[in-house]
């Protein structure tokens, strides 16, 4: 394989016409240059220069390679600005994906923030439940990834890198006209014998839940399922249900239901921003981790509205 360093020299010396003047302008003895032309005629076999009193001229051999040489070169120069532009933030791209509700709260002021920040990085948004996204990001298909768990689960292991952003707790969401919305607090006990409203048996949230009401000693009687927080509360709101309802799913909240704290301690899942370790982190997916924990130390950041 041809070295590409001694490339360069042969096109400096082809463009300066004599060795000497190639060695003043690359900083270089001319017996350095002599020699490593010398070196590249070896790689090739070919004599590359022919030599003049007063200079060099190309070989039709060293012709044909400087005018390969211009465009590896140029290509080798193209590369390294793209690398810096990455390394820079001045270029490449970000590819993440979230979970709904902090698709819906979180990312959209990361997003602004960052784009503001590195206009030139292009970004793209997926959207999906944790277990979906975590293998997506293990494969090295997203550079970034917001995820939640619960209490003795664990979707991003120590192979990753992992920020921990803010606490996310379930709240019970029943009708306004319900017979328990006059009391500040409820326990999950005093819900046993009511109808539950909750999101596909196969999600976490939803797991989580049965697995809450097991703890309070009951087994929920679940009439209805949506992936769709505004699906359920409209569902709680026309009294079919009441349901359990993370903190960030509830930036919009429906008149005629009533939002409730539980006792003694709510459910609660810990809101993960996650992305690849060691050298396949990428310098944009670190400063947008930046940003999100930054954004969630804003108390605003995942708050009731209503």
């Amino acid at each position: 394989m041809l070295n590409v360093a001694r490339l360069h020299i042969l096109r400096e010396v082809a463009h300066r016409g004599s060795i000497s003047a190639a060695a003043t302008a690359l900083s270089y003895t001319q017996s350095a240059v002599s020699q490593q032309i010398a070196a590249l005629e070896s790689e090739t076999g070919l004599a590359l220069l022919e030599r003049h009193p007063r200079g060099v001229s190309l070989t039709a051999a060293g012709q044909a390679l400087v005018g390969h040489a211009d465009g590896i070169l140029a290509r080798l120069e193209a590369a390294e600005q793209a690398m810096a532009a990455i390394a820079g933030l001045r270029g490449g791209r970000l590819r993440m994906a979230s979970f709904p509700s902090a698709g819906a709260t979180l990312m959209p002021r990361a997003i602004a923030e960052f784009r503001d920040a590195y206009p030139e990085v292009e970004l793209s948004l997926a959207e999906g439940e944790p277990e979906e996204i975590a293998p997506r990001l293990r494969a090295g298909e997203l550079d970034l990834a917001l995820v939640f768990e619960f209490a003795g689960e664990t979707l991003i292991d120590e192979r990753m890198t992992r920020a921990e952003l803010l606490e996310d707790p379930m709240f019970l969401a029943l009708p306004r006209t319900h017979r328990l919305a006059a009391r500040e607090r409820l326990r999950l006990e005093d819900l046993s014998d009511q109808a539950w409203v909750q999101t596909s048996q196969s999600s976490p949230c939803a797991r989580h839940v049965v697995r809450c009401c097991h703890a309070a000693g009951f087994e929920p009687n679940v009439a209805f399922e949506s992936d769709d927080y505004q699906t359920v509360q409209g569902l709680v709101a026309a009294g079919v249900g009441v349901a359990l309802i993370p903190r960030m799913a509830l930036s919009a909240v429906r008149e005629d239901v009533a939002i409730r704290s539980l006792s003694p301690a709510p459910p609660v899942r810990s809101v993960i921003a996650a992305a690849p370790a060691g050298a396949r982190l990428v310098p944009a997916a670190n400063a947008m981790l930046g940003i999100l924990q930054e954004q969630a130390r804003d108390p605003d950041a995942a708050a009731v509205a209503g």
